[in-house]
């Protein structure tokens, strides 16, 4: 099989109502390029008729491949999957809810070929919530602080790599880790351009709450131990007040005498140390948990069979 110069990594799950657009969007771009190429899909366990049409896309387009999931493993280990089997120079993580534009690609594609081997972009005009939005600031900035990173927007997976950033993170064999994150740490020349976005044209996010909560934990903890040296100083801040405060009320019982009403006082004083214990107990948790995840050695994730390819439709690899 030719060695293709561009690899495009897309994570598909419960997309049907999208496929047809994409393609019919990214494949004159690709082709307008003038560059040889390879698209590769990985099916992430989808419900709906994601992975059938997929399959029947193979049939019709030669730099098709589609990674077919045993189950759901969540978006970053389908692109872990795909950045394993991708073979391009260059390879460029796209969502397949055309919210990311594929018109976008050349710029990241020009800006590798700069030189630069890690292209972040910024999503301008966000047509996401309010909700989302905001909470996406709060954790580019928090995530900057605690992990020393400079990045703008870590929700847009838009991203281009350069052949070596793919070899190194492929080398990581983590349970759970954040792709740009991750790249970014292997960068010696990074940038970041801005892109347009769009709204998701069919189906809905498959980032819930709680799957954003968890990412942002991936994030902060794989790549930081911020957090508990964070709890480490407060802590200890915490006891010296505890000290201080245990003397201020010694002096003023002297002074004053036995009084009933702190009482209620007290209690508020207690609930809030209790709450900074179990806050404490669940960051170093968080850390146990990666370590437990990590020392069991389990597969990152189960694939079935790859679809496409020069070999045929079947190709298990």
């Amino acid at each position: 099989m030719e060695k293709p110069y561009i690899s495009i990594v897309i994570p598909a799950y419960n997309e049907e109502g999208n496929l047809p657009s994409l393609m019919d969007r990214l494949l004159p771009v690709m082709r307008g390029l003038g560059k040889s190429f390879e698209i590769i899909f990985t099916d992430d366990g989808s419900r709906d008729r994601t992975l059938p049409i997929l399959k029947a896309m193979t049939e019709t387009i030669p730099e098709l491949r589609v990674i077919e999931f045993n189950g759901n493993f969540g978006q970053h280990m389908a692109i872990l999957a795909a950045f394993e089997r991708s073979r391009g120079d260059i390879v460029i993580t796209l969502d397949a809810d055309l919210q990311n534009p594929p018109e976008e690609i050349p710029k990241l594609v020009a800006e590798i070929e700069k030189g630069h081997d890690v292209v972040g972009t910024i999503r301008q005009k966000r047509q996401d919530t309010f909700f989302r939005r905001g909470a996406s600031k709060i954790v580019n900035i928090t995530t900057n602080k605690m992990t020393g990173m400079k990045m703008s927007d870590y929700g847009c997976m838009l991203r281009a790599y350069h052949r070596h950033i793919i070899d190194n993170i492929n080398r990581c064999q983590e349970t759970t880790t954040f792709i740009p994150a991750l790249a970014q740490t292997f960068a010696a020349n990074p940038t970041e351009i801005q892109v347009a976005h769009a709204e998701r044209s069919e189906g809905e996010s498959k980032y819930s709450l709680y799957k954003l909560i968890r990412l942002n934990f991936d994030l902060m903890t794989g790549f930081s131990v911020v957090p508990l040296q964070l709890f480490a100083l407060m802590g200890i801040f915490t006891s010296l007040a505890s000290i201080g405060f245990a003397l201020f009320l010694l002096i003023r019982r002297f002074i004053i005498g036995a009084e009933v009403e702190g009482v209620f006082t007290l209690f508020a004083i207690l609930f809030f140390f209790v709450g900074v214990i179990i806050f404490g107990i669940g960051i170093v948790g968080e850390y146990v948990g990666r370590i437990y995840q990590e020392v069991r050695r389990r597969p990152r994730y189960v694939v079935r069979k790859v679809h496409g390819g020069d070999e045929g439709t079947g190709v298990n690899w």
